[in-house]
């Protein structure tokens, strides 16, 4: 019985991860600038974010969800103005000369910060509560045991969608110019900061 959960765990996570948001545009500008290694970690921190929201599904802690959503405008408040913060840091980002490697950052800072911008998005707790209620997984029939099985297939199963995008990206690394990744530096900063303030305007329209 538990086979299913994980393998349900594990569809749930991909799905989550899977489409292109600005957890996805850091992992590949991460990937393109530093390498694989720093790429990953960017996914893996989202990945920790999303088992520990899936936890709050799995487990129906009702309690913290609620706290969650009641508190959604400030968190995308902080959320949206730590992507505005990224996005232009990443624009103003330079390669080094002859070398695709610029000064990269930390790999605890790589992990952290998409943790952190994950666990501000109030839209991936709503997005689980949704999916494990429509399938019929909250609280897990009351089985702890099931339900840290879900969860476990839910970090694998974005794990998985982290692993491969980062390998995927690498793969390309070497044929970019600096000048490339350049430019590559610029869009990615544009778009994080687009995502940041459509946020941000998004939080404001609830307050005013």
């Amino acid at each position: 019985m538990e086979i299913n959960y994980l393998l349900r765990g594990l569809l749930i996570g991909f799905s989550i991860a899977a489409p292109v948001g600005p957890i996805g545009i850091l992992c590949i500008h991460r990937t393109l600038a530093y390498g694989r290694m720093y790429g990953f970690l960017s996914g893996l921190g989202a990945a920790t974010a999303d088992a520990l929201y899936g936890c709050v599904a799995a487990f129906g802690l009702s309690i913290i969800s609620g706290f969650l959503v009641q508190q959604q405008t400030w968190l995308q408040l902080i959320g949206g103005g730590f992507l505005c913060f990224l996005g232009i840091k990443t624009y103003l980002k330079k390669p080094v000369k002859n070398n695709l490697v610029a000064e990269p950052v930390s790999k605890l800072s790589a992990y952290g910060s998409t943790f952190f911008l994950t666990l501000t998005n109030p839209v991936t707790i709503l997005a689980f509560a949704a999916i494990f209620a429509g399938l019929g997984l909250v609280g897990a029939q009351g089985n702890y045991v099931t339900a840290g099985v879900m969860v476990l297939g839910v970090f694998l199963g974005s794990t998985a969608w982290w692993l491969i995008l980062s390998t995927i990206t690498s793969l390309l690394r070497d044929r970019i110019s600096p000048t490339g990744i350049l430019w590559v530096n610029r869009v990615s900063g544009l778009i994080i900061l687009g995502f940041g303030i459509a946020a941000l305007v998004s939080a404001f329209s609830r307050i005013l």
